[in-house]
């Protein structure tokens, strides 16, 4: 069983995709980390975001095995994975990864591209979205609880660019397919994100 959850920056995939996989007992895979690690490697290597070709090959070097999360989650990395995920040999090399990671297992995965491109055959997709501004302040809050120096105006600004992006980006662009499942999490807490989702999931079970 495959569950794809899509959804913009902050629309809350990674904790809702994560908690459904615990309560369903699902592997879980979070295919946005794959793409900010090999961002971190990439600005920690010194490659240019001008180069293409030096960027796919940090992506084919990249151990997917240690990802960091403390480094994954900065500002920096924020601001330049849209960047570096657009480039088309990097979504290759990554989605790749990414699916032999899930063929096994049943699977809860979120990203950006996953019911359209990595798992487009998955038994149940999900479109998460939410308000700009309540995306914004989600990211200000983990920010800050992560003792980070954080600007409400800024991380905006980059939530912005980053949908602007994500949209338009020439490979895989994030868009919701024709039979995803759209849940707007704008004013709902995590666990009755869940709680909708695994209702949807047992719905989906009786047909």
């Amino acid at each position: 069983m495959k569950i794809a959850i899509d959804g913009p920056a902050g629309s809350g995939k990674s904790t809702v995709a994560r908690l459904l996989a615990e309560k369903l007992k699902f592997k879980h895979i979070d295919t946005g980390a794959y793409y900010r690690w090999v961002t971190y490697n990439v600005l920690s290597k010194g490659v240019p975001l001008t180069d293409e070709a030096g960027i796919v090959r940090a992506a084919a070097e990249t151990d997917f095995t240690g990802i960091d999360e403390r480094k994954i989650r900065t500002l920096e990395v924020s601001g330049n994975v849209s960047l570096v995920s657009a480039i088309p040999g990097v979504r290759g090399c990554v989605a790749a990864k990414q699916r032999a990671a899930g063929e096994k297992y049943d699977v809860v995965m979120e990203g950006r591209d996953i019911g359209s491109v990595v798992f487009p055959d998955a038994e149940l997709k999900i479109f998460l979205t939410a308000s700009a501004d309540e995306r914004a302040r989600r990211r200000y809050q983990e920010l800050l609880e992560k003792g980070g120096r954080v600007d409400l105006e800024e991380i905006k600004k980059n939530i912005a660019n980053r949908d602007h992006l994500d949209s338009t980006r020439r490979a895989s662009p994030l868009t919701r397919v024709a039979d995803a499942v759209e849940v707007d999490t704008t004013g709902l807490t995590i666990e009755q994100v869940v709680a909708r989702i695994s209702k949807i999931y047992q719905e989906r079970l009786k047909q």
